[in-house]
């Protein structure tokens, strides 16, 4: 009877670690290893070694990050690169010197120039300045993505990276200032129609765009890129390129999410932009022809899944509410 492939999802209590799971577990062919944040913190380079020294791991998905919106970058940038140096760091050398072959790495949109032409393709890398607001979290995530570049070229690893869109769904941060633009403003949506308020104020003017994608489509296409052969991985990155954009290929403006989930939410307030409040970049669109041209696509649509998003939210409010989430 064939072994089961031992893979450890890091950060498996966030959305992206739990869709990851959701999907992993349908696969009889793969045996779990997951540790909270409570159990092993990857921020310790100590805890990070000892654990890999006794798993005997096959594959690794990095999704453990510190993350967060425009506000919380702004006012956190110490705590957002250090953190998500120390974790790509300890997780990608502990998984090299225990003799994992093969790991994931999970990125951002955000490593781009912020005037990048548009759709983003993945040798925009490093081509312009950053946008400001969040820049100590994309230069944590270009480092990510050059130290699995340099595992690879110097010790022939096979650790991949992808660069998702703005993600979304069940398990986020509903924060209402410290998370993304979705979960934000769903909950301050919902509670603006529980609690009869007549306006919702928005930061920016509105104009800024933005690509979204259902974290399960996310969790489905690094397994898809985990799977590609060696071959197919390589021929759509240049030799020194090794990450690949997984987003849906559309964008909707700041103003039309906002009234697209004033819609479904229920809620018939007025909404007003401050637009003395950072945009952020102006647009961040990917474009996902490397992967659509190795057969892979999105499924779930922007209304379906924000009302996927908003059932999850409504069983779970309570409880993100004495978490701080």
């Amino acid at each position: 009877m064939q072994a089961k492939k031992r893979v450890y999802v890091a950060g498996h209590n966030g959305m992206v670690g739990a869709a990851l799971v959701r999907q992993l577990q349908q696969q009889d062919n793969i045996e779990l290893v997951l540790r909270s944040h409570g159990e092993l913190d990857l921020t310790r380079q100590d805890q990070v070694e000892a654990f890999f020294n006794g798993q005997a791991l096959d594959e690794v998905y990095l999704a453990a990050a510190k993350v967060g919106g425009i506000h919380a970058n702004h006012v956190y940038p110490a705590e957002f690169i250090y953190q998500n140096l120390m974790i790509e760091c300890n997780v990608i050398h502990a998984a090299h010197r225990a003799n994992v072959q093969k790991l994931l790495l999970l990125g951002s949109s955000c490593i781009y120039p912020k005037h990048a032409e548009q759709p983003m393709s993945e040798d925009a890398l490093l081509t312009g300045a950053l946008e400001p607001t969040n820049e100590p979290y994309a230069i944590a995530k270009i480092a990510g993505i050059k130290l699995c570049e340099s595992y690879n070229r110097q010790y022939g690893r096979d650790y991949r990276s992808v660069m998702p869109t703005n993600l979304y769904g069940p398990h986020d941060n509903f924060h209402p200032e410290n998370s993304h633009v979705i979960p934000a403003l769903l909950r301050r949506v919902h509670e603006a129609k529980i609690n009869q308020v007549e306006t919702v104020t928005i930061w920016g003017s509105g104009q800024a765009k933005r690509e979204f994608m259902f974290v399960d489509d996310m969790a489905r296409a690094c397994i898809f890129v985990m799977t590609l052969t060696h071959e197919a991985y390589g021929s759509v990155t240049q030799p020194m390129l090794s990450h690949i954009n997984v987003g849906t290929g559309s964008d909707y403006s700041i103003r039309t999410l906002a009234m697209l989930l004033c819609e479904i939410i229920g809620y018939s307030g007025c909404l007003l932009f401050d637009s003395s409040k950072p945009d952020g970049a102006p647009r961040k669109l990917l474009d996902v022809s490397r992967l659509n041209a190795l057969g892979w696509q999105a499924q779930m649509d922007l209304p379906s899944g924000i009302r996927e998003t908003y059932r999850w939210y409504l069983e779970h409010e309570e409880r993100l509410r004495r978490s701080g989430r």
